[in-house]
């Protein structure tokens, strides 16, 4: 599904030319409500609305964090860790993680989606959260667990990219 130009443009989106998907870039510090919904900020919700029809997912991240994928964006990732053999016992651990724990949303007419209580527990999601753009997805961290993520970053110095990346330059 295409989006319109216009849209993409209001709503501050950079659009990568070779996918179907925009690019969500940028880091917003946010509180969820009290029953765990966060209000997607409003330059993501048209461009959401129409790529997704409002349809999220969110799923549990290694790294202690959740990620939330416009659906349509997620279907292709579910497909591939699937294809793979519940038998061997790692990838059937990522299965576990990734598909066990995908739960689908929808945002409703204020631009929320509801956290679901095992995925806020997961993330160990307070009030105050970042919502983290990644391409085609976002990440949702605890705000003290973003800011450690942080101060990690910057402590690796020159050393901070991993081997393959050594030429990359800003």
């Amino acid at each position: 599904m295409r989006i319109e130009w216009e849209i993409v443009w209001r709503s501050g989106f950079f659009w990568d030319f070779w996918a179907e998907y925009p690019v969500f870039q940028g880091a917003t510090e946010l509180s969820l409500d009290a029953k765990g919904r966060l209000s997607v900020p409003t330059e993501h919700r048209e461009v959401l609305a129409v790529q997704a029809e409002g349809r999220l997912v969110i799923t549990a991240h290694p790294h202690r964090c959740l990620l939330m994928y416009p659906r349509p964006a997620w279907e292709p990732i579910r497909t591939q860790i699937m294809s793979y053999s519940s038998l061997e016992r790692q990838t059937s651990m990522v299965q576990r993680l990734l598909v066990g724990f995908a739960k689908e949303v929808e945002m409703d007419g204020s631009g929320r989606v509801l956290v679901a209580p095992e995925l806020r527990r997961y993330a160990t999601l307070e009030k105050q959260v970042m919502l983290v753009g990644q391409g085609s997805h976002f990440e949702l961290w605890n705000l003290e667990a973003w800011e450690q993520q942080i101060e990690q970053i910057v402590a690796q110095g020159d050393n901070l990219l991993p081997p393959g990346m050594e030429k990359f330059s800003l």
